[in-house]
């Protein structure tokens, strides 16, 4: 069955947000060196990286202090926010530490941000990796990478046993031992290792609102996974730390509440999103321009573009389907989608993608042309289909649908910025506020008072206080 989209899914923003918390450590062993740098490479080129200077010189200059009192070798380390609206953060054994945008929406302080940076340093310090033997389960980085940017869980190309030990985290013992050092760093460094307890309630009330509102099966791995919040040997842990912290208070090395302001929240285009003449894809990280003043719609599976007179003018369709190995796109054409109405047709490459495009016989007397095209991109197969009437010339239809074509990429920073138009806006609650009045103003649809409440930590029944920052959406 084709599928463009994840079918049956209501995308809204903080569902977006569920917890999928996943510490991620890529063998060294069997992939060989370098595992973090081959998903860093693969993250930039699908135009995965947060595009703001602002919080990624932030998470690295944040990092390097923490490593001050963890490793003799800080260079070794990157630091990455990465534009995903997953809550997410992950390590790799070369010390690549990913943090999603998607997470740092729900922090609410510089101590609570590093917090999360320690404990994955912690790991990367602790060796989990290797300690866990993983590096036999896993498959193709590339493939681990790819689930990580979508969320989607059939984009996996590890095995059950792999993807299963990279979702259920490392274990109590090393997650305890993350948090050791990770407390350790932050007291050394003049941060509260409180904060360590503070991000667990701030997950924990992510699982409850799964659970409490929004009806979901809760999602709860990875970082701090194994702790319930009043955990006694986190609490140990996290007491003794405390007595490295020193006189004087560290301080802060950016202004964490200036950041959140205008942070991109959500994903409105995980599952397909139109805007204007151009169809977005965030799970699958496409783009697709039509023609200019077409009519642009989409389905749980297909795009479709119509010139302004309709079907008798002109139409444009753009499906996905799966792959199939050691396949041409003209043999898909022929073997797999079995067309045996093709009379003329040509491989070509278009933006350095492999594609064929090829002219179909005529049945509908209402249709001058038929034309497909398929186009293989990464581990997908788009098949386009284009039907011209008689109220367009042949010929000039022919351009427009290999235009049309060539106009499927990645999704670059703009394109990621035009899709999702959500965005975090602090203010300063007045005495008068909650966040029933709050959610007037807010720009999530479903369940935005409890939405708001949890996004400022409030969750269940909190209140906005006077004075304090308050984020809303907008």
């Amino acid at each position: 069955m084709l599928a463009l989209v994840c079918r049956n899914k209501k995308v809204y923003a903080v569902k977006r947000a569920l917890l999928f918390i996943t510490i991620l450590f890529t063998a060294t062993g069997a992939m060989g060196a370098g595992a973090g740098k081959k998903m860093y490479d693969e993250f930039v080129e699908n135009g995965q990286i947060y595009p703001h200077d602002g919080w990624q010189d932030y998470v690295t200059n944040l990092g390097h202090k923490l490593l001050q009192y963890a490793s003799d070798t800080p260079e070794k380390y990157k630091f990455t926010v990465l534009d995903n609206a997953q809550i997410n953060a992950f390590a790799t054994p070369d010390a690549f530490i990913f943090v999603n945008r998607g997470l740092l929406a729900f922090l609410s302080s510089e101590e609570q941000l590093a917090a999360v940076i320690g404990h994955e340093i912690g790991h990367v310090v602790g060796e989990h990796a290797r300690r866990r033997k993983v590096a036999n389960l896993l498959g193709k980085t590339a493939g681990i990478a790819a689930a990580m940017i979508t969320g989607r869980g059939e984009l996996y190309d590890v095995s059950n046993a792999a993807t299963t030990t990279l979702l259920s985290g490392y274990g109590r013992e090393m997650e305890l031992e993350a948090d050791r050092y990770g407390a350790e760093f932050l007291a050394r460094s003049g941060y509260n290792p409180l904060a360590m307890i503070e991000v667990v309630q701030v997950l924990k009330d992510q699982e409850l609102f799964s659970k409490q509102v929004a009806n979901q099966r809760s999602t709860y791995h990875g970082l701090f996974s194994s702790h319930p919040k009043n955990d006694k040997r986190l609490h140990e842990v996290v007491a003794y730390a405390q007595s490295q912290l020193p006189d004087l208070v560290t301080e802060q090395i950016g202004d964490f509440w200036s950041l959140i302001d205008g942070l991109s929240f959500g994903d409105e285009a995980a599952a397909g999103i139109v805007r204007g003449q151009t169809f977005f894809h965030g799970g699958l990280r496409i783009a697709v321009d039509f023609p200019e003043n077409w009519i642009v719609t989409n389905t749980p599976s297909q795009v479709l573009g119509k010139a302004p007179g309709g079907k008798k003018e002109a139409q444009i369709s753009v499906a996905r389907h799966e792959p199939v190995k050691r396949k041409s796109p003209e043999q898909y054409v022929v073997d797999v989608l079995k067309r045996d109405d093709v009379v003329d047709g040509s491989e070509l490459e278009l933006n350095g993608l492999k594609s064929y495009v090829g002219e179909l016989e005529v049945e509908d007397s209402e249709s001058l042309v038929a034309l497909i095209g398929v186009i293989y991109r990464g581990k997908h197969v788009f098949l386009f289909r284009g039907e011209a009437g008689p109220n367009i010339d042949a010929t000039a239809f022919r351009t427009v649908f290999i235009e049309t074509l060539k106009t499927l990429r990645g999704m670059t920073a703009e394109d990621v910025q035009m899709a999702n138009t959500r965005r975090v806006k602090v203010l300063v609650a007045d005495p008068h506020d909650t966040y029933a009045k709050l959610a007037q103003r807010s720009a999530i649809t479903r369940y935005p008072e409890e939405s708001l409440r949890l996004l400022n930590g409030g969750h269940p029944h909190g209140e906005p206080r006077a004075g304090d920052f308050v984020k809303i959406i907008e």
